[in-house]
């Protein structure tokens, strides 16, 4: 089995070796030795890295994404913890494909000011609650494809 120094873990994945040297602080991968003052990995570290990445993308904090390994630093996925990220990720992409068709309505809007559109005022009121934890931010507007101020 051919060892790789922290330094070709950095170049052949592109994680910064400050950044592998953190993961294994936290727990995440670890090390089995030296080579001098380079740390070295087994070449699973690579597929550790993947799903360290993998998680960072799907929002999973290190302590989660640590989580889903076993002890041996194989992955050991939690699928119902799996299954509450999806769900947040979904409400998520409904909020921000709300925000998305908000903003393109103002971008488009053919009234002659922002602030003479009902829509925009709409929007304005609803943000302001949002931000006040008072109200979804899904507005049946939104759901049109209309640009005309109703």
């Amino acid at each position: 089995m051919k060892l790789l120094d922290i330094s070709e873990i950095s170049k052949s994945t592109g994680i910064a070796a400050s950044a592998l040297r953190h993961y294994e602080d936290k727990g995440l991968i670890t090390s089995i030795g030296r080579r001098g003052m380079k740390r070295l990995f087994t070449p699973e570290v690579i597929d550790q890295l993947a799903l360290i990445n993998l998680g960072k993308a799907g929002g999973f904090s290190l302590d989660e994404i640590k989580a889903m390994f076993g002890p041996d630093g194989r992955p050991a996925l939690s699928r119902q913890k799996l299954h509450v990220r999806v769900d947040e990720l979904d409400r998520q992409i409904q909020r921000l494909s709300s925000l998305r068709d908000m903003i393109r309505h103002v971008a488009e809007c053919p009234a002659p000011s922002h602030m003479e559109c009902p829509n925009f005022q709409k929007l304005l009121r609803i943000s302001s609650k949002k931000s006040h934890g008072t109200s979804p931010m899904t507005p049946a507007w939104s759901r049109s494809k209309s640009s005309s101020p109703s």
